[in-house]
């Protein structure tokens, strides 16, 4: 029997628990490398932050250290993947390759070249699903062919499937058994993992990473976040509070996002919990924050023009308009109502924010005041999100933006009076505008507002030291529903295939008296990070 040597391509999946492409490899195997490709071109050319790129060092660094202690390395590889792999694979005599699925399209076509290739080379490819709880086609299977489009149904289908498969236990020294990694003392050298200096990033001026990267990371999350047994119990709806618009010693969404943490683990970790505490089958509710990970995940799978608004067949046809100032300004934290610049300056130093918080910010940039595509904000998070993944970032702003998945354009978020429920005191705005921070609790909200007398004892001049508001938001919103509600009557003139409607009117949505928190609460992806659902503004 000819010897087995097995190459496993780390891409997501930045973990050794719950990872069965791995596991399997190293079945039989005599000698085993982990390999993670990086490409210098995409470092210094694409749309992706420093804090992303930070994290994801952290990632390999302690994936390094995990396989140091099983005496072996990662292997960081320096190019690209097509051009790369096959000189290394003939290199190292390799037989077998193995990696975790990638669902989404572009990852697909990828991974179907890479299999090619593998073929012609008589290397056995082994890919197993463990980026997502189920395989995706089978939820489109049971949908009848097409991805369901609707969180209600989305469940309704999941709820006739077997449970995800339990996830597997972390590879260990027994699993290895006799297989090595050959490691040459000039490993560090030739495969270690790269510094942001060396990837050509100017860290000066950095501030230090609030997200630490990692599986190890990750995985104490997991114990402090199910530590709170009392939430997991009282499964509901806690309050947001100020506070919660930091980020938490127990946010897991950017560990799920590159895989640190697996979303298997998560999910029955939390069963288990609710089990022992309320001895009840858990509710699918408890799992809303995957889910809806699932449901982006499900519906992005078979459509490459999920990220972009023409050719994209469930996204609504919107005439944005095109403003690079404006977009400039809500990019940088200029626009001068300080909740939405607290928001996105938040995001640029620390890479993360509240789910509610990003909710404000896509309404703003769309259709609820600058009127600029969803796309445009979809980049802005891709690159400084470190929870942004493609299929998830691409649904949450289509959502916000009502451009799909969601059609009550006519509840349109205010920047002072949602900013003012979430951050009473404006300590939030305090802590990432510190210009604004002596100005009294009455004014933070809508400083363009405040005495002349008092702007100067608060040492800040609005309009010289910080903006004034770059619009009138009461005026401008308005005008705004009015578009939105133009561009739903001639969509029902001519019904796009796969778009569900249901335009309401103003005075059915008195009748069914659904406030912006109801409808919010049913149907916004929270990321992991975010546990609090807290109240809204009524219109």
């Amino acid at each position: 029997m000819a010897e087995k040597h097995t190459v496993h391509w780390f891409r997501k999946g930045l973990r050794l628990h719950d990872n069965p492409s791995l596991r399997h490899g190293l079945k039989g195997a005599k000698t085993f490398r982990c390999i993670f490709i990086l490409d210098p071109w995409f470092a210094n050319a694409s749309n992706v932050g420093i804090n992303k790129w930070r994290f994801l060092l952290q990632c390999l660094e302690d994936l390094d250290r995990s396989l140091m202690k099983l005496n072996s390395r990662l292997f960081v590889i320096k190019g690209q993947p097509a051009d790369i792999l096959p000189k290394l694979l003939k290199e190292w005599g390799t037989t077998c390759l193995t990696f975790e699925e990638d669902p989404e399209p572009f990852g697909r076509v990828r991974d179907q070249n890479i299999m090619a290739m593998c073929k012609g080379m008589n290397i056995t490819v082994i890919s197993h699903v463990a980026h997502t709880l189920y395989k995706l086609e089978r939820i489109i299977e049971k949908n009848g062919g097409k991805a369901p489009l609707t969180y209600h149904q989305f469940q309704s289908v999941i709820a006739r499937m077997e449970d995800p498969p339990i996830p597997d236990s972390p590879v260990t020294s027994a699993i290895i058994g006799e297989a090595v990694s050959p490691i040459s003392d000039d490993h560090d050298d030739k495969y270690g993992v790269p510094t942001l200096e060396e990837l050509g990033f100017d860290v000066e001026g950095l501030l230090p990473g609030v997200w630490p990267g990692g599986e190890s990371e990750a995985l104490s999350r997991l114990e402090r976040h199910l530590e709170r047994k009392a939430w997991v119990a009282s499964f509901g709806k806690p309050k947001m509070t100020p506070q919660s618009l930091l980020p938490s010693q127990t946010g897991l969404s950017p560990y799920l996002r590159f895989g640190c943490l697996s979303t298997r683990l998560f999910y029955y970790q939390l069963n288990d919990l609710y089990r022992k505490i309320k001895k009840a089958i858990p509710p699918l509710s408890l799992h809303g924050q995957v889910l809806w990970r699932e449901f982006f995940y499900c519906a992005a799978t078979k459509n490459p023009n999920f990220d972009r608004m023409i050719g994209n067949p469930i996204c609504v046809q919107v005439p944005w308009d095109k403003n690079p100032e404006a977009l400039a300004k809500w990019a940088n934290g200029q626009t001068g109502f300080p909740w939405i610049d607290a928001i996105m300056t938040q995001l640029r130093e620390e890479g993360w924010i509240h789910h509610l918080a990003r909710h404000a910010v896509a309404c703003f940039l769309t259709r609820g005041n600058l009127w600029i595509s969803w796309e445009e904000g979809m980049k802005v998070f891709e690159e400084l999100l470190l929870d942004a993944d493609w299929s998830v970032n691409a649904g949450m702003w289509m959502w916000l933006s009502c451009s799909s998945f969601f059609q009550q354009f006519f509840h349109c978020y205010c920047p002072v009076r949602f900013g003012r429920k979430a951050d009473p005191n404006g300590d939030y705005i305090r802590k990432y505008l510190p210009i604004l921070k002596n100005f009294p609790t009455k004014y933070i909200h809508e400083p363009w507002n405040c005495p002349a007398t008092v702007q100067k004892a608060s040492k800040c001049i609005i309009g010289t030291d910080y903006p004034l508001p770059m619009l009138n938001h009461s005026l401008v919103s308005k005008h705004n529903i009015e578009r939105m509600k133009q561009v739903y009557l001639q969509l029902m003139k001519f019904r796009q295939p796969g778009i569900s409607l249901s335009l309401n009117s103003e005075s059915s949505t008195e009748r069914t008296k659904k406030t912006e928190e109801s409808i919010y609460e049913e149907n916004i992806f929270a990321p992991p990070a975010s546990t609090f659902r807290g109240s809204l503004n009524k219109k």
